[in-house]
C-alpha cells in the first residue's frame, strides 16, 4: 500500500498551510479513493492535501501538549520522547470511528484520541 507512506511523515513532520480540521469522514472518502488510483495517487492533489492535513493534526497535537506543560497542566496524554502513530494505526484508528460521528471528529481530534489511547498517563 504506496500510499500508505504518506501518513508515515504525518505525525512528525512540520505542519503546512492545512488546517487539520477535515472531517474523519472526508479523510477517509478521499484516502479510499486514492487507493483505488493505486500509484497514480502519490502525485495527485488529494493525496498532499491528504498529507498535510496530517501534519497539521500531529503539529495541533504537539502544540497541545506544550500548551499543557506551560500552564502546568497535567498532560493530555505521555508519549515517550519519539512517540508517534504509525501510518497503520492512524488509518485503522480513524476507520474505527463509527460512521454516525464521523462527520463531526477532526483529524485534530482523532490524533489526539489516538494518542491518548496509544500513550494514556
Amino acid at each position: 500500500m504506496p500510499l500508505a507512506a504518506l501518513f508515515a511523515a504525518a505525525m512528525s513532520s512540520p505542519a503546512s498551510a492545512a488546517s487539520g480540521d477535515m472531517t474523519v469522514a472526508t479523510f477517509l472518502s478521499k484516502y479510499d479513493a486514492l487507493l483505488k488510483k493505486g500509484l497514480f495517487a502519490l502525485g495527485s492533489a488529494d493525496a498532499k492535501l491528504l498529507k498535510a492535513e496530517g501534519e497539521a493534526a500531529g503539529e495541533a497535537y504537539s502544540a497541545r501538549l506544550r500548551a499543557d506543560k506551560a500552564a502546568g497542566r497535567a498532560p493530555h496524554s505521555c508519549p515517550p520522547p519519539r512517540g508517534r502513530l504509525s501510518q497503520n494505526e492512524f488509518i485503522r484508528g480513524v476507520q474505527q470511528y463509527p460512521s454516525a460521528s464521523r462527520g463531526q471528529v477532526t483529524l485534530k481530534m482523532a490524533v489526539a484520541d489516538l494518542m491518548r489511547k496509544k500513550f494514556p498517563c
